[in-house]
Parts: C-alpha cells; sequence; structure tokens
C-alpha cells in the first residue's frame, strides 16, 4: 500500500502531459470529489493529448493530481475523480491499520488459527474478504479501511473461522459468533448496501 499512496494508481506517465491543467476550485467544481479529496488535499486535473484511454492519480506535493485524456466528457472526468480519490483515501486509511497483529490479537481473543499473512487487497469488489486455507493466507478488502474498527474485526473473525470450516456451515458460524459484535458488524455493512445478508465472503 505505502508504494501506491506514495507512487500511484493506475498507469502514472510521467511523460503524458499537455496544456489542460485545471485545478478542481469552488468556482468549477467538475463533482464531488473536488470538495474534499484524501485529507483536504486539492485535486488537480491534467488533460492530455498524449494520453488515450488511461486514467491514472497520484499525490504531488501535497495535492492529487489526476491525469486523463484531452477527449474526456466533463461528466467522465467527475466519475474518474471520485473513483481515484476514493481509491486513495482507502490507501491513507488502510495504511494506519496492522492487519498483522489485529488478527494475531482477534485469534488469541477467541481461539481460533493464527493466518500465515494478512493482508490489504484492492481488487475484491465483491467480497469483503477471502481466506485460502490450505495457505493460511487471508486477504482483506481495502474498502472497509475506513469503517468502524468493529466492522473490520467481524470481517477478520470471518475469515479466521475459515481456517477452520471451508463453508458455512453450523460449526463455522458457532465459530463466527464467538466474536460479540458479529451481527452488528454484518447489519453495518448490509446497510451500507455493499454485502448481501450474511455473506461477507
Amino acid at each position: 500500500m505505502d508504494a501506491l499512496w506514495h507512487g500511484s494508481i493506475d498507469d502514472w506517465d510521467e511523460g503524458a502531459t499537455g496544456p489542460a491543467v485545471r485545478p478542481l476550485v469552488a468556482t468549477e467544481p467538475p463533482g464531488p470529489a473536488a470538495a474534499s479529496g484524501v485529507g483536504g488535499m486539492q485535486v488537480e486535473v491534467v488533460r492530455s493529448a498524449k494520453r488515450r484511454k488511461s486514467v491514472s492519480a497520484r499525490v504531488v506535493d501535497g495535492r492529487i493530481v489526476v491525469r486523463m485524456p484531452q477527449w474526456m466528457s466533463k461528466a467522465q472526468e467527475a466519475e474518474y475523480v471520485t473513483s481515484l480519490v476514493a481509491k486513495l483515501e482507502r490507501q491513507r486509511s488502510a495504511q494506519t491499520v496492522d492487519l498483522t497483529r489485529r488478527a494475531r490479537d482477534l485469534a488469541r481473543r477467541y481461539d481460533l488459527p493464527t493466518p500465515e499473512s494478512i493482508r490489504w487487497v484492492a481488487n475484491q469488489e465483491q467480497r469483503w474478504g477471502s481466506c485460502t486455507p490450505s495457505t493460511g493466507e487471508i486477504r482483506i478488502s481495502d474498502r472497509i479501511a475506513g469503517f468502524p474498527s468493529w466492522v473490520l474485526d467481524g470481517v477478520i473473525v470471518h475469515e479466521l473461522a475459515h481456517l477452520v470450516h471451508l463453508h458455512h456451515s453450523p460449526e463455522f458460524w458457532a465459530l463466527v459468533h464467538r466474536y460479540p459484535k458479529t451481527e452488528r458488524a454484518y447489519g453495518f455493512l448490509i446497510a451500507k448496501q455493499l454485502a448481501d445478508d450474511g455473506d461477507l465472503c
């Protein structure tokens, strides 16, 4: 995550510069992302004739620079800015959480296996977490990095339980419900309309 946060999202091309460098300010807001940004950083859009399809974002000198093709519409600009700024925010939030320590503490507290590894991933759009019992590896979607800690803990416990039981059997749920805020965590995710009822992985 450090590499992405200090580097780029998508395919940043240092050589793809163009004349259309436009800071997003209150007098010309392309969308909701312009008002906030990550940690209040200014968002600047750079349009380039050299770019054909790709859009990228990077933190440069305390501001977020989004590079995109010259031909894209204002609506597309707003959509990409919103999406990329959200990704940067998730990455920044994820950096503040020590997943390894958190998983180790939860495993000890609820008498569950300790994973061989646990890490954030940015490519899980349909799942909050996943695990490979054969290797003991757990992956947690960075979409929940900014959620309350008890929600994250609920997802981690769910994946720890999968290290014992692969399927959602009664024995599996018995392990999951050792975490006292399980129902509350699931309810939070359902309320966000980002998960199906009771299906975290």
